[in-house]
């Protein structure tokens, strides 16, 4: 088993506990959109363009990532949904961290797997 699907494993376990503890519904589309948002942006910005790739430096990576979770914050306020509390900023800390693990490792996965071919 490699390390990206033991990474997925952990990080869903540890989804379910901080759901729990937060008393989130993720299962509906605000939730599946704001989690999905956040989980991508780490994907892309920090885990494969800042850890893995070293495209970007930290502070361009840092103002990337708060440009795009302001901005869907700020389409919540105008469409009046109102989710913008503590517990919803640690969860959407948990899904960057996540996301950019993830993004690391699946880029060194793909990079370990061409130069085996």
């Amino acid at each position: 088993m490699n390390l990206v699907a033991i990474a997925i494993t952990i990080g869903l376990i540890l989804l379910y506990f901080v759901n729990a503890a937060l008393k989130i519904d993720i299962f509906t589309w605000e939730m599946l959109m704001h989690s999905g948002i956040r989980f991508f942006t780490g994907f892309i910005i920090l885990g494969i363009s800042y850890f893995y790739a070293h495209k970007l430096r930290l502070k361009i990576s840092v103002f990337l990532v708060l440009a795009l979770v302001l901005a869907d914050d700020v389409l919540d306020y105008f469409r009046h949904v109102n989710n913008f509390s503590a517990e919803m900023m640690l969860h959407g800390i948990y899904m960057l961290a996540w996301g950019s693990l993830i993004g690391y490792l699946v880029m060194r996965q793909v990079k370990r797997n061409f130069e085996e071919q």
